[in-house]
């Protein structure tokens, strides 16, 4: 399980130990030079600063960096609409909204989505794929997943003509990496005094360390993980399994340095307060310590499974969406793929019967074999590696490599003695603010309970990655004194055999699920129900999800009436929900 733990002016010790040899190398610190951060405004956060403001600030901006095109007519985009327009040096999208032009990035930073075919509303525009939000006016991105924002653009009209002004670079680049604060701390790595202490180097981590210096945070950011890499995109492993650490990197080395963020690998924190180890995970199951058996948890669990499992027998233990996604990944190497599973189809408790068994389907179409309502009892090894799954109803399988795919406990035992209020199974209970009960001491990431505004600020648990970014980001504000409540809408999707399953909302306890579209051509939209929409899962049907993302937002609920009466057109028509849902 990914960890994320914040701490703010510390007064107690936190143990730590290598997990291997320490090398100098795992320490990237900054140079300890004072580098007062002179575009804070007065309470610390910083000011957008467009392409066309920083143009003024620098005077190595030439002209010839800047290209110029008239695009359209001003008649030519009503408002509320988008259209990606070529600059000759690259393309922009072109926003017009309550009669005025926005010009900002045309593609999504996180994984390249065109957001001319996102959802546009009151500002900003949500990515069509997963989500993510981008101001307008600034091009800051305001929701997750992604860590950079948007370059915009001067736009203005003259004789009717659109006409964009655009910096060549940020053309070919779009994206923006915001400015940031540097560290005028005296640094001393030698000493445990920390400032502000990060545990693990997840979304909700790298996020939170970002947002200080983002916001004019000042003073030391040290970052301690388990892994041997710096952050990196773990969504990708289950679905591309023979990606390198480098080639999946969400930050260099290099970034870390020049944002004074201190970074240690290969640390485990082992106590807070008392000095007791984090005790190894257990389990029941016969045969554990046998070779050629993963949790996919690194991208070297990852290049090791897609190089056993070449044609060879490979096993899957669980259908949680990354049990799935590595068996699809393994059809096209894998002799044969098995997947066990204790409900009578995949993926019933979060998409429903109906949806589970088309996508069960779509498994068995390309070569994958389930053996569903069972469990495994033992596994069975030769000279210490695996060979055999054995299954309680007593079906033996081949298995040269497993994947156990069922999930994973909250890794905070390490907590245990440290006054951090944590539940019955180990998740840590945070507020709003993801503020622990400790003071000074925050949370966020997969090891969480945190209120979901979205229903009734029941406390959830959401493993997304989505939302640890939101996590990082409250966390920061909150330690910066600038709490900031969790409000977004969890957004999730995964992909398989070339086809992507979007899902936003909190779909637990629904009691109904409505179907539109074709569940048999895997083109469908799936409302999750009570009295209201709880959740929508869709696939072949963008940007549906994200407009209904954008509804629950706003904080207006959909009715299911609402749904149930629409007449759902076969092209993707969602022009429904346009203004839909009630206060």
């Amino acid at each position: 399980s990914r960890t994320c733990f914040y701490r703010i002016k510390f007064e107690v010790k936190v143990e730590l130990t290598l997990l291997e040899k320490e090398k100098e190398t795992d320490l990237m610190s900054p140079n300890g030079k004072a580098s007062p951060f002179s575009e804070c405004r007065p309470n610390g956060s910083l000011g957008h600063c467009s392409d066309e403001e920083a143009s003024t600030l620098r005077s190595n901006h030439k002209a010839r960096d800047y290209t110029e095109a008239a695009v359209c007519h001003v008649k030519d985009l009503e408002n509320g609409q988008m259209r990606e327009v070529d600059m000759g040096a690259g393309r922009a999208l072109l926003i017009k909204e309550h009669g005025e032009f926005w010009a900002m990035g045309h593609k999504c930073p996180h994984y390249g989505a065109p957001l001319v075919k996102g959802v546009l509303s009151k500002g900003h525009v949500r990515c069509p794929w997963h989500g993510a939000c981008f101001n307008i006016a600034t091009g800051d991105i305001e929701d997750f997943p992604g860590l950079d924002s948007l370059p915009t653009f001067q736009v203005r009209v003259e004789k009717d003509k659109v006409i964009i002004r655009a910096n060549k670079q940020a053309l070919q680049t779009q994206r923006r990496t915001k400015a940031t604060a540097k560290c005028s701390a005296v640094i001393n790595s030698s000493t445990s005094f920390s400032h502000v202490l990060i545990i693990g180097s997840g979304p909700a981590a790298l996020v939170c360390a970002e947002t200080l210096r983002q916001e004019g945070y000042t003073d030391r950011i040290v970052m301690c993980t388990m892994d041997k890499h710096p952050p990196y995109d773990r969504p990708k492993l289950s679905k591309s399994l023979e990606s390198t650490a480098e080639q999946l990197q969400l930050r260099s080395m290099e970034f870390f340095q020049t944002h004074d963020i201190e970074l240690f690998l290969e640390k485990e924190a082992v106590s807070v307060d008392v000095k007791t180890k984090t005790p190894k995970d257990s389990t029941c199951l016969r045969g554990k310590d046998i070779g050629n058996v993963f949790h996919l948890r690194t991208p070297e669990d990852a290049n090791s499974i897609a190089r056993l499992a070449g044609s060879r027998n490979a096993v899957i233990v669980g259908t949680s969406f990354t049990g799935m996604e590595v068996a699809a990944a393994l059809t096209d190497k894998a002799h044969s793929v098995s997947v066990i599973g204790i409900d009578a189809v995949p993926f019933r408790k979060a998409l429903g019967e109906k949806v589970g068994k088309s996508l069960m389907r779509l498994f068995e179409g390309n070569r994958v074999k389930f053996y569903m309502l069972n469990e495994v009892s033992e596994m069975r090894g030769h000279h210490g590696q695996l060979k055999e799954v054995v299954l309680k109803s007593g079906k033996v399988l081949r298995a040269d490599v497993c994947v156990i795919g069922t999930g994973s406990s909250p890794a905070t035992a390490f907590l245990k003695q440290s006054g951090v209020h944590m539940d019955s199974k180990g998740f840590i209970t945070v507020n709003k603010m993801m503020q622990t009960n400790a003071d000074g001491v925050f949370a966020g990431g997969d090891v969480v309970t945190f209120p979901l505004a979205l229903r009734g600020n029941k406390k959830v648990n959401i493993p997304h990655w989505q939302m640890a970014h939101v996590h990082g980001r409250v966390a920061a504000l909150g330690m910066m004194g600038k709490a900031s409540e969790i409000r977004t809408v969890p957004y999730f999707w995964s992909a398989m055999f070339g086809k992507s399953i979007r899902y936003a909302g909190y779909g637990e306890g629904f009691d109904d699920v409505i179907i539109q579209g074709d569940l048999d051509e895997l083109k469908f939209v799936a409302f999750y129900t009570n009295e209201e929409v709880i959740a929508v899962a869709s696939m072949n049907y963008d940007p549906i999800v994200s407009r209904v993302a954008e509804v629950f937002g706003s904080g207006k609920t959909i009715k299911k009436r609402d749904v149930d009466v629409v007449c759902f057109s076969r092209t993707g028509d969602i022009s429904w929900l346009i203004d839909k849902g009630s206060q």
